[in-house]
């Protein structure tokens, strides 16, 4: 097939980066708002009087409803339209949201907040990977996929050192008077504090110029949804397995990260700031080269000319999970056990350049925003939705005791973390023959 597009050069190099590294700040964010939940869910849930199932509903379901309901039709926007300005707004629209968290005073109110969260976060990936795919050649992909990502580790761990540094300012429990806005608790100020900022990056996020579509099927309109259907049904392998691999991969990495504070605090004793230190920095440390290491090895993979390179990467990332996920809950002690969970916040970030870049690869320039927000609808029903709320379930009436949280997790992650392997070989399985048919999915440099 012919290749086509718009310009006969990349982006120069800068251009690119400079925009890589906004959506980075973007996808950092975006996940500084959906962190903060997690650290603060006991005393939410004792300021609230509600159950860990409740607290799973508020950190997934609420947040995945409008993530789920707005991810596909904002996406078929960003196939046709500007993205950069689709993302301005979605950072806009969740980081209102999560301010407004700040002024939630009940559990329904809290959710509807979440629910306002999910909208605006709904926007962001499938336009991102989109426009990194038009900025990055196919061998540089998978680096830029995993600076993007690297927004997941840095957004999580400034929640978590910001927030445990806000805890020991403002406790989380306490009771402050606040102008304008009356006497509120310590947790909704955290809220507060790391929702405001976004809105002034998202009118920094107008800096980014919109790339120059390329690759194949650039000049055609975006196509209706038999085609993209059929394009799927023809790949399906590599669609489904990749997809279901990586959700199975982030159920695992959702499941922990919404429960390790908990888990930290029922096991070990550890304080709301205690937490916040020890847990963010590791988060940082560990995530962000783990998603950077990952995302080069990959791209240097397929450097090589090694055709599967992206989702090999991916694999290793895959197995290794297995034993630090089921074993982190079990250690007798919290250094040992903060060990682990570093080793898993490397090991999981490592997955994701090389994975994302894969569906890229194989898809149509007019589909890939499509491509990946159904993408994200698999990992966000069954990783963002489904991992808090099957430990949450686990822990309430399987075990019927809160304090049963480590075996809770150990539990989930010793079926869901070989289950995302089989999953992941199955989609690299198809991914070669989906190449081969779509070898111009993105030009070469």
């Amino acid at each position: 097939m012919a290749e086509s597009t718009t310009t006969d050069t990349w982006p120069p190099a800068r251009q690119a980066w400079f925009a890589a590294f906004m959506l980075a700040a973007a996808n950092t964010f975006a996940f500084v708002d959906r962190q903060a939940l997690a650290l603060l869910v006991q005393p939410i849930k004792e300021d609230l009087q509600v159950s860990d199932t409740a607290m799973s509903l508020l950190y997934g379901l609420s947040f995945t409803m409008f993530y789920v309901l707005v991810g596909i039709p904002v996406a078929r926007l960003a196939d046709r339209a500007n993205r950069r300005n689709i993302v301005a707004a979605a950072i806009f629209i969740w980081s209102l949201a999560t301010a407004l968290c700040g002024l939630a005073r009940s559990f329904g109110m809290l959710f509807v907040a979440r629910i306002g969260v999910g909208a605006g976060e709904g926007g962001l990936s499938p336009a991102a990977y989109s426009i990194l795919s038009d900025y990055f050649p196919k061998h540089r992909l998978p680096a830029a996929m995993g600076v993007y990502q690297m927004g997941i580790y840095v957004g999580g761990a400034a929640a978590l050192l910001l927030g445990g540094l806000l805890a020991t300012v403002v406790p989380p429990s306490s009771i402050v008077n606040v102008p304008l806005i009356g006497e509120t608790k310590g947790w909704h100020i955290a809220f507060l504090v790391l929702g405001l900022p976004g809105l002034l990056l998202s009118a920094l996020m107008l800096l980014v110029p919109e790339p120059p579509r390329r690759g194949e099927g650039v000049h055609a309109p975006s196509p209706p949804f038999p085609v993209l259907f059929a394009h799927i049904a023809r790949h399906w392998q590599a669609y489904v397995g990749i997809s279901l691999g990586f959700a199975l991969m982030i159920l695992v990495g959702n499941a922990t990260g919404a429960w390790i504070p908990a888990f930290l605090e029922r096991k070990f004793g550890l304080t709301t700031a205690q937490i916040g230190g020890l847990y963010g920095t590791i988060t940082a440390v560990c995530g962000v080269s783990g998603t950077l290491i990952g995302g080069f090895a990959a791209s240097a993979l397929r450097r090589r000319g090694i055709a599967r390179g992206n989702l090999y990467a991916a694999l290793f990332g895959f197995i290794s999970l297995i034993p630090v996920t089921i074993l982190f809950p079990q250690m007798p002690t919290a250094a040992l056990s903060l060990a682990l969970i570093g080793a898993m916040n490397f090991l999981a970030g490592f997955n994701f350049g090389g994975g994302l870049a894969a569906l890229q690869e194989i898809t149509p320039n007019r589909m890939r925003a499509s491509v990946s927000a159904g993408y994200m609808l698999i990992v966000n029903l069954i990783g963002a939705a489904g991992g808090p709320f099957a430990i949450a379930l686990v822990t309430d009436y399987w075990y019927g005791d809160p304090q049963a949280l480590p075996a809770a997790i150990t539990l989930v992650c010793a079926i869901a973390s070989p289950l995302s392997v089989a999953a992941l070989l199955l989609g690299m399985r198809g991914y070669g023959r989906a190449i081969a048919a779509s070898a111009d999915a993105v030009l070469p440099a």
